[in-house]
């Protein structure tokens, strides 16, 4: 469900992606490979490839593993596989040991590949061989069954892992004539497999699948990538489970009435490391140390007895995955949202969104890292709360939106290290920094992220201290397109900050504080510039262009500016107050009280374009005559084009560039161009 209902949402399809390929839906096979501990079950998604699987790998903890490893190493086993230990249980306890404090993602990062082997042999069910069982790094109990049938033809990691230990490498797939890298993993016919030869990788795939089947070795299945989200491999602070475990493990939950569990006051955060050398380690989160907290004594209903709380705690995603509910209902103390409050705000409107409406928030705005952390628990959550009944819709977000980031200079020394960007002076094009000791050092110039790591971070409370919060609010707004990373100018604040003073000075009298504007009528040309602003500006902030919604706004406050330097009419400065309220609200509310309002602009109505003031008085024609362009006439945009035809003629340079002559050809491009050929 989580990725079948991405298609209902309206979300980037990038982020799209990423969801999909983190739950990772593969459709494959679970193949049995017989082995002397009894079968093995591998999943694959290339069952195709069977015939080019040269060995098996199994996790480090995979359960068969102890039960596999033989007594001792068969007669011409490589040296490679053996790490240099005499016999294989010796090779596994120290290779499970050297691995222990390896995270999954170093696991499966590692570009070197270890692994020993166990001594024992599994058989391909294909076609009987009999293949050499490792464990290794690279394979992970939690992903499929814990076990690979190892493909080096077909798989790079397979291919390094076979080039290091000197494992066979057959093709299953015929690459390209102009292929030269290693594994292949593109399409082609099947090759090196008996009755798959010749067969796409579909055909071979429904082949081989059937054929197991029939021989009782596997099944085709669907397999997900998806796991553990932190919830149970704690290392920081979090919520606490309300789960308590009585002296004989089993769990129970707390009643209501014992909820919300508050955590302990420590002084002492950090958790307890796992010791690879002390057998009776082992790790533990750092609430293991409140012993009276952890150590209560509770009566759930059968008498007073002793529990033990859960020291795992939740890992802070718990509250961000479905805040917007509590959003809906913020006092509310009975429950985390009335029925007919989520319903309102968050439920299904297929009225409005379509008959496959999710429900949700309709406009998320958050960066794309969140893409398989929170935006994914927020989903899950949702249809966790769904499926108990709790809320109406099954997704929490119906549209996303990604910013960009805000970018500015930092600055690196000699070493590479990152120095106070606020410290850095130019001159002459080069950069300087003067460090601790107080000697002058260049530096290079470089664009990244703002943020601490870099030192280049700017502080926005020294920008509203210096221009208010307004100006801050609008020069973000406008410096450029809200999903595309921009460039921090704080020279170009001094812009958006002049702007600023330009409206209200369309109000207030600097000299007397009076307010300035007139009750007369404004002009044509002031008319329709504002009733276009007015549609432009409203489709803008609806598309989430604010830096053009700004641009528009200027131009208008430009116009009045100039075009009516006693005072500007009223019926056209009121509208530029409330078209700038969304980027520049503290200063626009105060103007709105100063033109006489009594009610706040917060909640509008938007100023409302005239259509009949939207199409153009006159519409420009350029006229080239034999290639170039002569001359330019005004006409009306409803002219025909026999009306076009005549007042190009008519015009005085064009009638003495033809000097009488009718033209050899006059071609009119509606409302673009005259070509005229003399």
């Amino acid at each position: 469900r989580l990725i079948d209902d991405l298609d209902r949402v309206d979300w980037p399809e990038n982020v799209k992606a990423m969801q999909r390929n983190w739950i990772g839906r593969s459709r494959g096979a679970r193949v049995e490979f017989a082995t002397a501990a009894g079968d093995v079950e591998v999943f694959t998604t290339r069952p195709d490839t069977l015939f080019g699987a040269t060995y098996m790998v199994l996790a480090p903890e995979h359960e068969t593993v102890d039960r596999l490893v033989a007594a001792a190493w068969p007669d011409g086993t490589d040296p490679r596989w053996t790490a240099g230990s005499a016999t294989p249980a010796e090779a596994v306890a120290a290779y499970r040991k050297s691995i222990a404090a390896k995270s999954d993602l170093e696991r499966q990062e590692n570009k070197d590949k270890t692994g020993v082997f166990l001594g024992a042999y599994a058989t391909n069910p294909v076609n009987g061989a009999q293949i050499p069982i490792f464990i290794a790094d690279y394979v992970l109990s939690g992903y499929g069954t814990g076990a690979i049938m190892a493909v080096p033809g077909q798989d790079q990691r397979d291919w390094d892992f076979a080039t290091a230990f000197g494992l066979p490498i057959i093709r299953t797939v015929r690459p390209p004539a102009d292929f030269d890298g290693e594994a292949y993993a593109g399409d082609g016919p099947a090759i090196n497999s008996d009755y798959l030869d010749g067969l796409t990788i579909a055909d071979a795939k429904a082949t081989v699948i059937a054929r197991l089947e029939a021989d009782g070795h596997g099944a085709g299945t669907v397999q997900y990538k998806l796991r553990d989200w932190l919830f149970a491999r704690q290392r920081y602070w979090g919520e606490p489970f309300p789960i308590v475990y009585d002296e004989a493990g089993a769990p129970h939950a707390l009643p209501e009435s014992m909820l919300p569990v508050r955590l302990p006051e420590l002084d002492d955060f950090a958790p307890v490391t796992f010791d690879p050398d002390d057998a009776n380690s082992e790790p533990s989160p750092p609430l293991a140390k409140a012993t009276d907290w952890v150590e209560v004594e509770l009566d759930l209903g059968d008498g007073p007895r002793r529990y033990r709380r859960d020291t795992n705690v939740m890992p802070n995603w718990a509250g961000s995955s479905w805040y917007q509910l509590r959003y809906a209902d913020p006092t509310n103390s009975a429950e985390f949202c009335a029925k007919e409050n989520e319903t309102y705000w968050l439920g299904p409107r297929p009225a409005e969104h379509g008959a496959d409406d999710p429900g949700g928030v309709d406009l998320y705005v958050g960066g794309v890292e969140h893409a398989v952390l929170h935006l994914l628990y927020a989903r899950f959550w949702q249809k966790v709360l769904f499926d108990l009944g709790e809320v109406s819709g099954s997704e929490p977000y119906r549209r996303l939106f990604n910013q960009g980031y805000i970018q500015a200079f930092a600055y690196t020394d000699a070493r590479g290290a990152y120095v106070p960007a606020a410290e850095v002076t130019e001159r002459d094009s080069r950069f300087y920094w003067t460090d601790a000791t107080g000697t002058e050092v260049e530096v290079q110039q470089e664009y990244g992220k703002i943020g601490k790591s870099l030192k280049n971070a700017i502080a926005p409370d020294e920008i509203c201290d210096l221009y208010g919060a307004d100006t801050f609010r609008f020069y973000e707004m406008s410096m450029g397109p809200l999903d595309t990373s921009r460039p921090w100018a704080t020279k170009d604040v001094i812009g958006a900050h002049r702007f600023l003073q330009r409206v209200w000075r369309l109000v207030v009298d600097e000299e007397t504080g009076a307010t300035r504007v007139t009750e007369g009528n404004p002009a044509d040309e002031t008319l329709r510039l504002l009733h276009r602003t007015i549609a432009g500006v409203d489709e803008d902030l609806a598309a989430m262009r604010d830096n053009t919604a700004g641009a528009k706004l200027i131009e208008l406050t430009n116009h009045l500016t100039k075009a009516y330097p006693g005072g500007a009419p009223r019926s056209a400065v009121e509208p530029v107050v409330l078209m700038l309220a969304p980027l520049a609200p503290h200063m626009t509310e105060e103007l709105w009280e100063r033109l006489g309002h009594t009610h706040s602009l917060a909640h509008g109505p938007f100023p409302v374009a005239d259509p009949a003031l939207l199409t153009a008085e006159t519409v420009e024609y350029p006229i080239q005559v034999n290639g170039k362009v002569r001359s330019r006439i005004q006409v009306d945009p409803e002219a025909d084009r026999a009306a076009i035809e005549a007042a190009a003629l008519a015009d005085e340079k064009i009638a003495a560039l033809l000097d009488g002559k009718a033209p050899r050809k006059l071609i009119v491009v509606p409302g673009r161009l005259i070509n005229i050929v003399a």
